[in-house]
């Protein structure tokens, strides 16, 4: 296997787990097998497997979801296929069928608890399949599963056996002189010396040990979530880029690290997203679509207008001229657009995470972006009173008057 951290070396090593993944035994196991395999597998102490499988189950669940896979794709001691390979017709299982089919059930909660069991728990599965990736590389040529022997066809041994003539040297290929076969072959011409080549350079481990490094932090700060609001989703990837940006930087001095980008570059664009996007906005909201409404009457207007993605439209302007108005705007994804009356008293609070904002006259554009604008018209204070709480996670965000 390489060596190098790159797309390449990744692929091969993925590839060459999945030929020579572990194997349940029937000795040694708690329920079926899985630890029990991986630490045979690795000759390493299986309480130790034990122990991290423990270890993810306290990250919302991610060991129940890395065992049910361990169950069903790796195969027991004696069988020729796991059990969902052999429900697939890809060989023979001593799993029954009925139990592997509700292995498959239990996998569909335990999926839905990965996609619903927040950061901590996708952290927890991403920890664990990297673990994995990690001691394959390391430990992957130990006790490796014996390739099968080729097949022999046995001997008849009432068969005669063919006997041969004696074949002429190269110098009598007519067989002329027979008298003369036993003398020495000719002295062939020298071959050609070859050059020695040169020694292979050794493979630089930056690009590993950093990969390993990161991980550690990534479990740290998956523990350390629990005890402190810091630890939020986009710092902690904050703190993963960093230390693959120091084994880049280290690796530019020693050699190698180079595969480090291909993980640098989308977890940064992530994590610029994740601190420029406000992810509040889209928790408020139930719908995903285009909002329009025009109420003739203060009774009827919303306390609130929603979407997580689309257009809220919200025309005020016909509202009598008396009265008060209070609601609520908010988009997670889209744009807001609010008419009030010519002459009404407003009072507007307008806010983007990221967009632009152009508020009664008022405008600004960037990375959260807040505008306070209080709006008494020509005619002074009095008539008709509306305040607006706007918002939008990503977009645009118009007040006007109509």
């Amino acid at each position: 296997m390489s060596g190098n951290l790159s797309a390449a070396g990744v692929e091969e090593t993925l590839k060459d787990f999945w030929a020579s993944r572990p194997r349940r035994p029937h000795d040694g196991r708690k329920i079926a097998g899985v630890a029990a395999g991986i630490a045979e597998r690795y000759r390493i102490d299986p309480v130790v497997v034990r122990v991290a499988f423990v270890a993810m189950l306290l990250c919302n669940g991610a060991g129940i979801l890395i065992y049910l896979l361990g169950w069903l794709w790796l195969a027991q001691e004696g069988d020729e296929a796991s059990a969902a390979e052999a429900l697939l017709g890809r060989g023979r299982s001593s799993t029954p069928v009925p139990l592997t089919i509700l292995l498959g059930l239990a996998l569909l909660p335990a999926t839905g608890f990965f996609v619903d069991g927040g950061f901590t728990m996708v952290g927890g599965v991403l920890l664990s399949v990297g673990a994995i990736y990690l001691l394959h590389r390391s430990r992957g040529p130990l006790n490796r599963p014996p390739a099968a022997a080729p097949e022999v066809s046995p001997v008849d041994p009432t068969r005669p056996t063919a006997t041969t003539d004696p074949t002429p040297p190269a110098w009598d290929p007519l067989g002329a002189a027979p008298f003369a076969w036993d003398l020495p072959e000719p002295t062939p011409a020298p071959a050609p010396v070859e050059q020695a080549a040169k020694p292979a350079k050794p493979r630089s481990r930056v690009g590993g040990v950093t990969f390993g490094l990161s991980l550690v932090v990534l479990a740290g700060a998956l523990v350390a979530s629990s005890y402190s609001p810091w630890f939020t989703p986009a710092h902690t990837i904050g703190l993963v880029v960093a230390t693959l940006g120091l084994g880049l930087l280290v690796g530019a001095v020693r050699g190698g690290g180079r595969g480090l980008i291909g993980l640098v570059v989308p977890l940064s664009l992530v994590g610029v997203a994740m601190t420029s996007f406000d992810f509040d906005a889209l928790d408020g909201s139930d719908r995903v679509g285009d909002v329009r409404a025009r109420p003739a009457a203060v009774d009827q207007v919303q306390p609130r207008y929603d979407t997580k993605a689309g257009s809220i439209d919200l025309d005020l302007t016909g509202l009598p001229n008396s009265g008060k108005v209070q609601t609520h705007v908010e988009v997670g994804v889209g744009s807001v657009d609010v008419r009030v009356p010519a002459d009404a008293d407003v009072v507007v609070d307008c806010h983007t995470g990221l967009g632009s904002v152009e508020c009664l006259g008022v405008e600004s554009n960037g990375r959260d972006r807040t505008e306070n604008v209080t709006d008494n018209d020509r005619d002074g204070e009095g008539g008709l009173e509306i305040e607006l709480d706007i918002r939008a996670g990503v977009g645009k965000v118009v007040v006007s008057r109509g």
